[in-house]
């Protein structure tokens, strides 16, 4: 290999600026990212802050409706991906290897574990807010149609999909909201010590 063949290297084997620029640029964008982790709640704030000055946007200026569309089916998709279990247990049926969820109520504990994590379900959610926001600004994405079939055909196509879901939540057992192992009680301590 001749100097400058690696990626970002400029004619003298040093990054070049724009490679370290954008370098830079990802670890800040990480760094926050990483940052705003423990904040569940107020991450969902600001999206759903985002998602309705989308929605203000799109309704003052009344177009942009296959944008929208194609946004709320990019969020339908990410919400099943976190509904569903990692390893879907209609393909683990005849297999014994790998985790598996527990289908008696002797069974060992074994915690939902998701396709989609909760912080990669927001980060493509905020995401998709974000793309189509920058998409309303552009006359080529405001193709017209008649919206109120849109909206129909959301919606029919969101309930023949959540009543899939919970059809199979219910064969395989399944609920995707767990926390954590459930605790019971022993005897209740009377309170009597045994002097020796």
């Amino acid at each position: 290999m001749s100097e400058g063949d690696s990626v970002g290297d400029s004619v003298h084997g040093k990054p070049s600026v724009v490679y370290r620029f954008f370098t830079r640029l990802g670890q800040i964008y990480q760094s926050w990212l990483d940052k705003s982790t423990p904040y569940t709640a107020v991450r969902w704030v600001v999206t759903l802050g985002l998602s309705f000055v989308y929605m203000i946007r799109v309704y003052l200026l009344q177009g942009w409706y296959i944008v929208t569309y194609a946004l709320g089916i990019y969020h339908l998709n990410l919400f099943i991906a976190f509904l569903s279990p990692k390893v879907d247990p209609s393909l683990m049926e005849d297999s014994d290897d790998g985790p598996s969820l527990p289908t008696k109520q002797n069974e060992e504990f074994r915690p939902f574990i998701r396709r989609l994590p909760e912080f990669k379900f927001w980060h493509a959610a905020t995401k998709g807010i974000l793309v189509a926001m920058v998409c309303t600004f552009f006359d080529a994405f405001n193709v017209p149609v008649f919206w109120p079939i849109l909206v129909m055909y959301f919606i029919m196509l969101f309930c023949i999909t959540m009543k899939r879901q919970i059809k199979h939540m219910i064969k395989y057992r399944y609920i995707p909201f767990t926390h954590g192992k459930r605790k019971y009680k022993g005897k209740e301590d009377v309170g009597k010590t045994f002097a020796s």
